[in-house]
């Protein structure tokens, strides 16, 4: 069976003469043992990348625009600088979860100066401490805008 990649769980936004609701019912909390909200203090400002071989995580922008990045290690004390990085744009204006399979490294690059990035992990912060790898941030340097 093929290793499991990062994927979107689609969201949506309802809007009537009330105001907007936004979600992303396809997802739950199962596994989730803790989350944390990141905010940049500046836009185009990065954060990478940091990756577990046993937790996954959820991402979700609420506020704001931000670029994340996903790479499979295959090693995880050097790996390829030549690997796969899935790239996703995630929006408050477009509500969904982006999931980071166990495995990966990522990152994120606040695309707006209001970006605000709520991340749920399915690890304890006590059981990072034996799983927790740090590349520099330009390792993949997937973080320029694609014109087209």
């Amino acid at each position: 069976m093929p290793a499991e990649e990062p994927r979107i769980i689609t969201g949506g936004l309802s809007v009537d003469d009330r105001g907007q609701t936004a979600f992303v019912n396809e997802f739950n909390f199962a596994g989730v043992k803790r989350f944390y909200l990141v905010e940049n203090y500046a836009q185009g400002f990065v954060r990478a990348w940091h990756g577990h071989k046993q937790a996954g995580k959820y991402v979700l922008v609420i506020n704001g625009a931000a670029l994340i990045g996903a790479v499979r290690l295959d090693n995880f004390e050097a790996p390829s600088k030549e690997a796969k990085v899935h790239r996703f744009v995630l929006s408050a204006n477009k509500p969904a979860v982006l999931y980071i399979p166990p495995g990966y490294a990522n990152g994120a690059m606040t695309l707006t100066s209001d970006a605000k990035i709520m991340y749920f992990a399915t690890d304890t912060l006590e059981e990072t401490k034996t799983d927790d790898y740090r590349f520099e941030a330009r390792y993949w340097d997937i973080w320029k805008a694609e014109e087209r």
